[in-house]
């Protein structure tokens, strides 16, 4: 394999949600990281859980085949999560609604007090790529390929087939592991992450990612964090 080849067999789509370029609206469809505007009427959520993040899936230009029977998410987080970050699963931490039908809503304007909100405005990306400590996500065929060219031409995995890593918000590829990369199985895919967000003032450690993987089957979430 050459380097076209490769990048062609690791490349993934992704929908990245960068914060903030655009003015708030508060409307329907459109998504927040600090803010949760929507929800069922007559939902409770614990008085520990903050509101993390309004993803809206019906307008965005990729979303990952687990959740496109959705087309709202919203998240809470008790932020406790944050001494308790050895345990294996911290969805205990996390209260994770999907919404198949947007007719079912009601505005609720919940804001973090810990969290800066802003709109996050949706950017395809078509070439997002693991790191390469992240074996987990690299098929055995082409990691010993991307070693052969290292050794035979001398290339640089992140010089050479890397074209960039976007360890933000966002759905779909990649989990952007800054530690060694963990895997869940097949039956829970990655389909999101969270990500510490200097405008947003949302430090997840030390430049963090809290990342999310779902078995559609059961409706079950699996929850992971890693950083610097």
């Amino acid at each position: 394999m050459n380097i076209d080849q490769i990048k062609s067999a690791l490349f993934k789509q992704a929908t990245v949600l960068q914060t903030g370029g655009s003015r708030p609206t508060e409307l329907l469809g459109e998504s927040w990281i600090g803010k949760v505007l929507w929800g069922k009427d007559g939902e409770t959520i614990p008085s520990n859980y903050e509101p993390i993040c309004t993803i809206f899936l019906s307008n965005i230009p990729y979303v990952p085949k687990e959740l496109t029977c959705y087309q709202l998410i919203t998240i809470y987080m008790d932020f406790d999560v944050f001494n308790n970050l050895d345990m294996d699963n911290l969805i205990s931490f996390f209260k994770i609604n999907c919404y198949k039908d947007l007719d079912e809503l009601q505005k609720k304007n919940e804001q973090s007090t810990r969290i800066i909100p802003f709109p996050l405005t949706p950017l395809l990306v078509d070439n997002d790529t693991p790191s390469w400590e992240d074996s987990n996500n690299i098929a055995p065929e082409i990691e010993n390929e991307i070693l052969r060219l290292e050794l035979e031409e001398g290339i640089e995995y992140y010089e050479d087939i890397v074209e960039k890593l976007y360890p933000t918000h966002k759905l779909g590829g990649y989990p952007s592991f800054t530690q060694g990369g963990v895997s869940f199985g097949e039956d829970y895919p990655f389909v999101f992450q969270i990500s510490s967000d200097e405008k947003a003032r949302f430090n997840i450690v030390d430049s963090g990612s809290f990342y999310f993987f779902y078995n559609k089957e059961k409706q079950d979430w699996i929850v992971y964090c890693d950083f610097y």
